[in-house]
């Protein structure tokens, strides 16, 4: 059976994996670079508080219910002059307010997780905090550490395929953090690392030109992929605590 339980430091793809974590109760980080991982840094950045929330259950009404705003689609969004699962729509004018946020990878994967030790939200934004956060946690807790690169969604899956679609800019974003772990990492951890460590000089080139980052920019959010190629820009970690997202490091 598939399995990196004799390492510290794991490395596991998307819903599966955030599953495969939780339930070994590890310290769990998500990484969703375009765009949920970073728009919730963004977010918190702005002092907005965000709960995550899958989009198969009725986001609308549980928003309704704790008394925060939904967060509508990047179109939607934008002719309503609100928030949305973009980063750079976040500002100062959102600070103190609260967004129910969803998306079918980050915010996904999130709530699958949420019950875990801590559940840290990473991103190239913030990894070197992370890793930092991260290693405090797991010598205060003594769980394991396992990054979850969320992966994308094919369009259009048939019948006995698989849905997911692992990304190059979440396997970027997890190698950054994993790079700044301490612990023994499992081979798929290491790799990961090293794969972030050979490419860190050319990171903003390759998020750019890759298939998300292209997507992202043939629909009009060249911005949104300019901000999320940036590395270690900010301290700030999200968190999730009673199903939202707080500064991590006030809860160290």
């Amino acid at each position: 059976m598939f399995s990196q339980v004799p390492f510290k430091v794991k490395m596991e793809w998307g819903r599966r994996g955030a599953r495969e974590a939780a339930e070994r109760g590890d310290i769990v980080i998500i990484v969703d670079v375009l765009s949920f991982s970073s728009t919730v840094v963004a977010a918190l950045n702005a002092g907005a508080v965000i709960f995550p929330y899958p989009p198969n259950l009725d986001g609308k009404k549980y928003a309704s219910s704790i008394g925060a705003q939904y967060i509508l689609g990047r179109a939607e969004a934008a002719r309503t002059g609100n928030p949305t699962l973009s980063p750079v729509t976040f500002n100062e004018e959102h600070g103190n307010q609260s967004y129910v946020l969803t998306s079918l990878n980050g915010a996904y994967c999130s709530w699958i997780a949420s019950k875990v030790p801590a559940l840290l939200i990473g991103s190239l934004l913030n990894a070197s905090a992370v890793a930092v956060i991260a290693d405090k946690l797991q010598k205060e807790t003594g769980a394991d550490i396992t990054v979850v690169p969320c992966g994308e969604m094919w369009d259009e899956v048939r019948e006995n395929e698989d849905g997911l679609r692992p990304s190059v800019e979440d396997y970027l974003g997890a190698g950054a953090i994993l790079s700044g772990l301490d612990g023994s990492k499992s081979p798929e951890a290491e790799v990961c690392a090293v794969a972030f460590t050979g490419s860190a000089n050319r990171l903003k080139e390759l998020v750019w030109d890759s298939g998300s980052g292209r997507e992202l920019r043939e629909r009009g959010y060249e911005d949104d992929v300019k901000y999320c190629c940036q590395l270690n820009v900010t301290g700030t970690v999200p968190m999730m605590k009673d199903g939202r997202f707080i500064e991590g490091n006030e809860d160290i």
